[in-house]
């Protein structure tokens, strides 16, 4: 084994990675009985963090 596959990375630094470059999530999910469709689950979603150069759309709480 190299030193780059025995490398652990913490669950935190990961995290802090992800977030730091933002993480796009996307999915559907369909609930189907007997080829009928019955419910249908659209997943869009964006994950980053906010800062001064990024910040939150929602604009300043005070």
């Amino acid at each position: 084994m190299t030193v780059v596959e025995r490398r652990e990375i913490a669950l935190v630094d990961l995290l802090d990675r992800l977030l730091a470059g933002g993480v796009v999530i996307t999915g559907d999910l369909t609930l189907r009985i007997a080829d009928v469709d019955l419910v249908r689950i659209d997943l869009n979603a964006l994950i980053s963090s906010v800062n001064k150069q990024v910040p939150a759309p929602w604009g300043e709480v005070e």
